[in-house]
């Protein structure tokens, strides 16, 4: 399994921004996909963004335009800018990370509270 170390998150109001970074233990070469899904309370985890081995990201639809997740230094790092933030994007933030042919490994997950 991929060890994963997840920083960022933070409180802040309406508007602002955060960066939430992940490493992996793993080299780039061996990931296949590397990502972030959240969970609000009372609500479902859902998928927030992710980024596969040829650089193709995905977005969930209400943060597409003002998330952005990128590959890091060294490339088996990865980066979720969030912009715009809004109080409904406030949850816990897990990082994932998915080795070919293994499930995924996760992430101890980062608090983000966006006030209103």
């Amino acid at each position: 399994q991929v060890h994963l170390e997840e920083s960022g998150g933070g409180s802040v109001r309406a508007g602002g921004s955060l960066r939430l970074s992940c490493s992996a233990s793993a080299s780039y070469s061996d990931i296949y996909i590397m990502g972030w899904h959240r969970q609000a309370p009372g609500k479902e985890r859902e998928q927030v963004a992710s980024i596969n081995r040829f650089d193709v990201k995905d977005y969930e639809g209400s943060v597409k335009g003002r998330f952005t997740i990128s590959r890091g230094k060294p490339r088996n790092t990865v980066h979720l800018q969030m912009n715009d933030l809004k109080p409904e994007d406030t949850a816990v933030y897990y990082c994932y990370a998915r080795e070919l042919g293994q499930d995924n490994s996760w992430g101890q997950g980062a608090q983000v509270t966006v006030a209103s």
